[in-house]
């Protein structure tokens, strides 16, 4: 199993965010995307993003994404600006899913983005397996689900497929053994890892 280091858990890993971010890259480069103040809504940062994309460049084309814990819908909106044929953009809030949804009507080929407002774990269990190439995974940090969620996110995905998991440094949670770290970095306040399973 791979594991995270545990350490005591940190006030500061969940901070709340009111205001904008933006696409970074691809076709819907410059878009801003709403960030209300909800509790444990913490948009993954435009450096992180630049990074992860970057690693994802060669992935990106034509596949099929899963954003697990949309909020802003800047990873998987990212990822169709940047050539993801489809993505399933799953949120549990009904605010923040309306929102998204009416994002993803203004935008050019915006149809690509399949909006689900659901428990991700509920979801999970409905999906059959296979169904996507990568999949975001960056939950709210005070919830602590990567356990729950991380097995089931498995079995969605193709056998090789890839997956991107992001945290707090002080999270403590397994992946199947199947599993190999891809690439990884750390900013201040998170950890983020891009991982990809061997067939």
């Amino acid at each position: 199993m791979n594991k995270a280091p545990r350490r005591p858990p940190s006030a500061a890993a969940t901070p709340s965010g009111a205001g904008k971010v933006r696409i970074i890259g691809g076709r819907w480069r410059g878009t801003r995307l709403s960030v209300p103040d909800v509790a444990g809504l913490r948009p993954t940062s435009d450096r992180v993003r630049e990074t992860l994309f970057n690693w994802l460049m060669p992935v990106l084309p034509g596949s099929r994404v899963l954003d697990l814990f949309a909020g802003s819908g800047a990873l998987g909106l990212e990822a169709l600006s940047r050539g993801a044929a489809s993505a399933v953009l799953v949120e549990r809030d009904p605010v923040l899913a309306a929102a998204l949804r009416e994002l993803a009507a203004k935008l050019s080929g915006g149809e690509a983005a399949n909006v689900v407002q659901a428990d991700a774990s509920g979801w999970l269990d409905s999906q059959a397996p296979g169904g996507f190439d990568l999949a975001f995974v960056d939950p709210p940090f005070a919830a602590g689900l990567w356990d729950a969620v991380l097995p089931r996110v498995a079995q969605v995905l193709r056998p090789d497929g890839w997956l991107y998991v992001e945290a707090p440094h002080e999270a403590d949670f397994a992946l199947p053994s199947d599993w190999r770290l891809h690439r990884d970095g750390r900013t201040r306040e998170v950890s983020y890892a891009l991982y990809r399973r061997q067939p």
